[in-house]
């Protein structure tokens, strides 16, 4: 090879360089970058220097029978929140985020104040009679014995249920889905490494 075969190649090279760092890049580093985020909902933990797990909701903490009862704590039939992480690749950078208006209390914790709605009084009417097993056909006496034998859980239903309050005070435990990790640098790392070295081997 003589001097300007091997410019040639240099300048080839600095070529597919840049174009990694500009276009490919942004969106390998957004589809890892997405994935580990969403796993943290999936495992209920966040990954950082080791898994982070978060505490349980009181729902999980109840139980129950019902498909709500069998989701993570940040998941539903929906998952209107794994499913609204997503990336914008531009050049030479990406940005990873989630715009729904309730991730950040959920990735920092904190306090909400939602109204007491309708609804909200009848998801907490449905969440009392399923945990106290209370049905429509029961007599009179066995409604009885199982309001008395309610839990601390199905109690707190009800008392949502009949509050004269039009706003609540409701604080948010952090679970943390979103951020700097450890893990997820390293796998960016090893994938930069990876396509550089393919570049300036071929």
């Amino acid at each position: 090879m003589n001097l300007d075969e091997f410019n040639r190649l240099i300048a080839t090279k600095r070529r597919e360089l840049d174009n990694l760092m500009r276009r490919t890049l942004p969106i390998k580093v957004g589809n890892l970058a997405k994935a580990h985020f969403q796993d943290n909902i999936r495992q209920e933990s966040f990954t950082n220097n080791g898994k982070n797990p978060w505490s349980k909701t009181k729902r999980q903490q109840a139980g129950g029978k019902s498909a709500a009862g069998n989701y993570g704590a940040l998941q539903s039939g929906r998952n209107h929140l794994y499913n609204s992480i997503k990336y914008v690749p531009s050049d030479y950078q990406v940005k990873v985020s989630n715009e729904l208006k309730y991730a950040p209390v959920h990735n920092w914790g904190g306090i909400t104040h939602p109204n007491v709605t309708l609804k909200m009084r009848k998801w907490a009417w449905r969440n009392y009679f399923e945990q106290t097993g209370i049905k429509k056909s029961d007599s009179k006496k066995e409604k009885k014995e199982k309001a008395e034998s309610a839990s601390d859980s199905a109690k707190k239903w009800k008392a949502l249920a009949l509050t004269k309050k039009e706003k609540l005070d409701i604080k948010i435990p952090q679970r943390q889905f979103l951020g700097e990790s450890k893990e997820l640098s390293e796998e960016i790392r090893q994938t930069m490494d990876k396509e550089i070295r393919n570049i300036l081997n071929s």
